[in-house]
């Protein structure tokens, strides 16, 4: 028997009924009636998500650029890549992710490439996101960003790549967007998944992005 090919695809069941349960600052938590196959209604909560983009920042020794920030509903301060909510509806996903390099690390890079994208928890939330590599890294230009909040706190600093493998593995890194990335670059420059290609097989920075649709 042959399978179909191994790809997300979209799909939608009927929905008889949607209210919003809570409305929050950044995100809602939905209720609704989805009939299931066999037809039965069942509810549904979910957090419906503006979506957020991160940027693996890796320079020419190999190390990846990340931020500490203290997150209060797991209660731990996390080593993350620099990565924020994409709140603007429509907004190219390319400049909210170099905004918060700029923002979050005051850097900037010459080259951008998608590295991955993935729902974070889609059991329980639309949230998508996006990952870029970036590389051909300096300092950017102009005053810091005036940081606010929790960002007022943040600490950066430079690891290398292959450390961070070994840490994720040991289990000492636990940020989802920090996980996947640091794997998903780590095959993508050591192995040869793209053949002569190298990261020049990864797709283009302003490739189309179905979950969270830009101009």
């Amino acid at each position: 028997m042959r399978r179909e090919a191994v790809v997300d695809s979209p799909e939608e069941w009927p929905v008889t009924s949607s209210r919003t349960a809570f409305h929050g600052k950044v995100w809602d938590i939905l209720t609704e009636e989805v009939v299931m196959p066999d037809g039965v209604v069942a509810a549904r909560d979910f957090q419906r998500h503006p979506g957020a983009v991160g940027v693996l920042a890796l320079d020419e020794q190999r190390r990846v650029l990340l931020v500490r920030q203290y997150r209060h509903p797991v209660r731990h301060r996390l080593w993350e890549l620099p990565a924020g909510l994409l709140d603007v509806p429509g907004e190219n996903p390319l400049h909210a992710a170099q905004r918060e390099l700029y923002e979050e690390a005051h850097a900037k890079a010459g080259d951008w490439r998608v590295l991955i994208d993935f729902y974070s928890s889609p059991g329980g939330s639309s949230e998508a996101l996006r990952i870029f590599l970036a590389q051909d890294l300096a300092e950017a230009d102009g005053e810091r960003f005036q940081a606010e909040h929790e960002e007022l706190d943040l600490e950066v600093d430079r690891v290398d790549l292959d450390e961070l493998v070994r840490l994720v593995l040991a289990g000492e890194l636990h940020n989802g967007a920090l996980v996947a990335s640091v794997m998903a670059a780590k095959v993508a420059l050591d192995s040869d998944v793209y053949g002569d290609a190298g990261l020049l097989g990864l797709r283009p920075a302003d490739s189309p992005w179905p979950a969270r649709p830009f101009e």
